[in-house]
């Protein structure tokens, strides 16, 4: 009986243990990978072997932002072969472009990949941004060796290079009244995160997303004793258009009155105000409601 039940337990742990060795097989089989996809430290040549041959990249070079990240570590921080993979079997082969990554004939995923090595922690939301998921890899926006702009390496500057992309937006700027991005008052990345982020349109994240708006427009900014339900739920654009618009004021709609009785048509309804439905001809409700984005003396927002 002692022999059988011995048995029966011997039996009850063969899985536990089956799943231990699976365990232990499966953490050796990943250190392997692991180890065999890490470069091995001997078929890297160093930068200045890179200069014998690509003397004027190099030379082009001093001036880049990679090449402060270069003299880290006693000048063993970011290299050629940071980006562009070992360097030995290239040399050794005479100049084999085959034997290096070729950014310029790589994937935009494998773009992303390479360049997110050191830029993960600046730019975290890029793989999941619309720039990414639509195959604009970091490549289609900056050149490292030879940018069109001074800032951030870009092939060419704002707005010139968002609106080789989206063209739909540029005839907005031309409107009679628009925010001055063509003028280079401001520029598209005041407003926008190219990188991604958690808001429609790679808008800015903010604790307060009326915040893209009103740190320029900041006599709209608040707080208020009294707040406008619009500016709070809606924001800026429930009222405004923000790239151009033909009303003054970057209003969505050309008459104030059929603006504010998008929310408010029972006040146009015989009341005290005295307004049709459509009020369109008779005084703008901003003659008496002045303090629309909000009040600190009256609820109304009268002045």
């Amino acid at each position: 009986m002692k022999r059988f039940l011995l048995c029966m337990g011997l039996i009850a742990l063969l899985p536990g243990l089956s799943v231990v060795g699976y365990a232990a097989s499966g953490n050796k089989q990943a250190a392997t990978l692991q180890k065999a996809a890490a470069p091995d430290p001997g078929d890297f040549v160093g930068s200045d072997v890179c200069a014998t041959c690509h003397a004027d990249v190099a030379k082009k070079f001093e001036t880049n932002p990679h090449s402060k990240l270069a003299l880290l570590h006693g000048g063993q921080g970011a290299t050629c072969e940071s980006c562009h993979g070992p360097g030995k079997a290239h040399v050794e082969s005479g100049g084999d472009a085959t034997k290096l990554k070729q950014i310029s004939k790589m994937s935009p995923k494998d773009v992303d990949a390479t360049c997110l090595g050191c830029h993960a922690g600046t730019h975290p939301n890029f793989l999941r941004s619309p720039h990414a998921k639509a195959g604009v890899s970091c490549t289609s926006c900056h050149s490292v060796h030879n940018p069109g702009a001074e800032e951030s390496l870009l092939k060419v500057a704002q707005p010139k290079l968002c609106f080789s992309c989206h063209a739909d937006t540029k005839p907005q700027f031309d409107m009679p009244f628009h925010h001055k991005v063509n003028e280079g008052l401001i520029k598209c990345s005041d407003c926008h995160d190219t990188h991604g982020t958690f808001g429609a349109n790679n808008i800015r994240s903010t604790d307060d997303q009326n915040a893209i708006c009103t740190k320029c427009h900041a006599d709209t900014r608040g707080p208020w004793v009294f707040e406008h339900a619009a500016v709070k739920g809606e924001g800026c654009t429930g009222c405004h258009t923000p790239h151009g618009s033909q009303n003054a004021r970057l209003l969505n709609v050309p008459n104030i009155n059929t603006l504010c009785n998008q929310c408010h048509s029972p006040v146009s309804a015989g009341t005290v105000h005295g307004m049709n439905a459509g009020s369109a001809e008779i005084t703008p409700c901003i003659s008496c409601h002045t303090m629309i984005h909000g009040s600190n003396i009256n609820a109304a927002f009268l002045r």
